[in-house]
């Protein structure tokens, strides 16, 4: 289908490509159906809401929790998968094109959900078939059904997803889900973000300009400690090491942990994020810690995010 698509609460048959494409309204509509969700899975684990659809789940990049969760999202609402984690391995590993592959599956299913190591793969994807497709992050592009879920976390606990302080910490210029969630936090003005990471993998310069031409109030620096004591959601990065020269990995590494010292200059009422896999950036004994939410509410709440995505774009809700 023809993208990108402006989504203005309406999400049947549209494509979910890039944060760009939602307005508050989107937002709210993805949250409410979020909560449904939610409670669904707390009374009955089950719905057949999805019954009959078939979902093709594309991944060219190694992929465990999202892949997992796309997978139990559509099979909680009673659909089914056709899960295919190494694309490599494939028809795509004999030289076929994105565009042919999408054709393909697009005849076995309702719904594409795709990953990618190229920006923009996903939306070649999108451009030739007639069935919805969701981009599960396209290298080091965009990841918004990541986004999303982390907003909604952020709303669960704080109670709000306006006047807050998010500071993203570590590695950053890999990181599709910065990207995204940067823009989401975008469209409430009074919202401030603080990215803190070394000069040599800081921001992504499209997200600096996407920010200032919004005139988000927003702050770079190389010490966590310039804006600790004001955070209200922590994000914490790993070093993406397949990105990096060893030299560079090894200069980066270790320097940029969140420890039990870190946490005492912390807000009571804040949270701690991540977006996984957690190697050592944070220390195990953190986990307890009643803000530190990223094996807990964080990852449960994709599943309700992309269960809510999948019905309201296959026009069940």
């Amino acid at each position: 289908m023809v993208s990108i698509q402006k989504i203005e609460g309406k999400f049947r048959g549209k494509d979910i490509l890039s944060i760009d494409q939602f307005s508050l309204q989107g937002i709210k509509t993805i949250f409410r159906t979020a909560d449904k969700m939610k409670k669904i899975l707390a009374t009955r684990r089950h719905s057949n809401l999805l019954r009959g659809k078939v979902m093709s789940l594309l991944f060219y990049e190694p992929s465990s929790r999202t892949f997992g969760s796309f997978i139990s999202a559509i099979e909680r609402l009673g659909g089914s998968v056709i899960p295919i984690h190494d694309m490599k391995n494939s028809s795509a590993g004999k030289g076929e094109t994105l565009e042919d592959t999408a054709r393909v599956f697009e005849a076995y299913s309702d719904i594409i959900v795709t990953r990618h190591p190229e920006v923009g793969s996903v939306k070649r994807m999108a451009d030739v078939v007639e069935i919805p497709v969701i981009n599960a992050g396209d290298g080091i592009g965009e990841h918004p059904t990541q986004a999303l879920y982390d907003l909604y976390t952020i709303r669960e606990e704080l109670g709000r997803i306006d006047n807050i302080h998010v500071a993203f910490f570590g590695e950053l210029a890999h990181y599709r889900v910065v990207n995204s969630l940067s823009k989401l936090l975008a469209l409430l003005r009074t919202n401030k973000i603080s990215f803190v990471s070394p000069k040599k993998v800081s921001l992504n310069p499209q997200v600096r300009t996407f920010l200032k031409n919004k005139s988000i109030s927003f702050k770079e620096c190389e010490n966590i400690n310039e804006v600790i004591n004001d955070v209200d959601v922590l994000y914490v990065t790993r070093v993406k090491k397949e990105f990096l020269s060893n030299a560079l990995y090894k200069k980066i590494q270790g320097k940029y942990v969140v420890d039990k010292k870190l946490l005492l200059r912390m807000k009571k009422k804040s949270i701690i994020m991540h977006a996984l896999p957690r190697i050592s950036e944070i220390a195990k004994d953190v986990d307890a810690d009643p803000r530190a939410v990223y094996l807990k509410s964080q990852v449960r709440n994709g599943l309700y995010v992309r269960m809510a995505l999948l019905a309201l774009v296959l026009g069940k809700l």
